[in-house]
């Protein structure tokens, strides 16, 4: 799930928009050499003459026509562009107009590549429905810092990042999933962050959810009177982002429906073979008896479990002020 299909249909959109207003630029450019540039018209008009003219000439079987054609029509191309000089203007002042050379504004290169203008559109579209643009910008390896960490703790950290940038190098490649878990502040959420902004600049659908926002909104899509097209796409939402990232579990409250639910999008991905971060402060013996057997041992089968532990980063930084 790069992109849904609405999406997608949008993005396309722009591309018209963008052509279409390209095309009339390149008419107003148009008419204005007509009524100034005395001569240009009629050597366009000739143009067309004579490839019609020698079109006709080859149907009729005269080999040497195209041979001709190429030359008359190099002739007036250069009588065109010294008119163009002439008047001040740049020799390609009537060329077709892109925004993006590279794909003429179609997004594609060869009919079937990616151009790297519509690659930039999907990763903004993608930063947009992850809802993490603004927390990114302050969450990401460039702020990397291991000042704040010491002992075990650090030596535990360092294991989670290098765990965390083997996971990105290989996303494309080979689905895992990571279960961030320990004390609080030890930077479960900061390193889930930095995956998300590595993996969405690769490209690829990232959605982020709160333990609490996720399973409020499950509960919302599932009991309140909501059409079946409408529970369907919420839960293809979920099952289907190409990174799925549930921060803080253990703070929604629990019962059997949160439970259920949780083994559920967790069997359904991996299913799937769709990768999921899950990083909480509860330890792993509180996961199984929070969730149910069930869901400690499909999340130990299937997770990297990384274990955080230290002092509470938070604490450490207002004390160094």
């Amino acid at each position: 799930m790069a992109l849904t299909s609405a999406q997608y249909s949008t993005i396309m959109q722009r591309y018209e928009v963008t052509r279409l207003k390209n095309y009339h630029l390149l008419e107003e450019r148009r008419k204005y050499v007509y009524e100034n540039i005395e001569g240009y018209k009629e050597l366009d008009e000739s143009t067309v003459s004579v490839s019609m003219d020698v079109a006709k000439r080859k149907m009729a079987g005269d080999d040497d026509a195209m041979t001709e054609l190429h030359t008359l029509l190099e002739d007036l191309k250069g009588m065109k562009k010294s008119l163009l000089l002439g008047a001040g203007l740049p020799e390609d002042y009537l060329e077709p107009i892109y925004d993006c050379p590279d794909c003429k504004d179609t997004g594609y290169i060869g009919g079937n590549k990616k151009c790297h203008c519509l690659k930039q559109q999907i990763i903004e579209v993608l930063y947009e429905q992850s809802n993490l643009r603004d927390y990114l910008n302050e969450n990401n390896f460039s702020k990397l810092s291991y000042e704040y960490h010491s002992g075990e703790g650090l030596e535990a950290f360092k294991r989670a990042v290098t765990i965390s940038k083997d996971f990105i190098k290989n996303f494309d490649f080979e689905k895992k999933n990571i279960l961030f878990y320990g004390s609080v502040g030890t930077g479960k959420s900061f390193l889930s962050a930095c995956i998300a902004k590595d993996i969405l600049d690769l490209g690829h659908s990232v959605i982020y959810f709160s333990a609490i926002s996720l399973f409020d909104a499950l509960a919302r899509e599932t009991f309140e009177n909501k059409s079946k097209e409408d529970l369907y796409n919420f839960y293809d939402y979920i099952y289907n982002c190409d990174l799925l990232i549930v921060d803080d579990l253990g703070t929604e409250v629990s019962n059997t429906f949160v439970s259920n639910q949780l083994f559920s999008f967790i069997n359904e991905r991996n299913l799937r073979k769709k990768s999921t971060i899950i990083s909480t402060n509860l330890s792993l013996e509180q996961i199984r008896d929070r969730y149910s057997e069930r869901v400690f041992s499909r999340i130990i089968s299937t997770y990297t479990a990384c274990k955080l532990s230290g002092t509470d980063i938070r604490i450490v930084k207002r004390n160094c002020k």
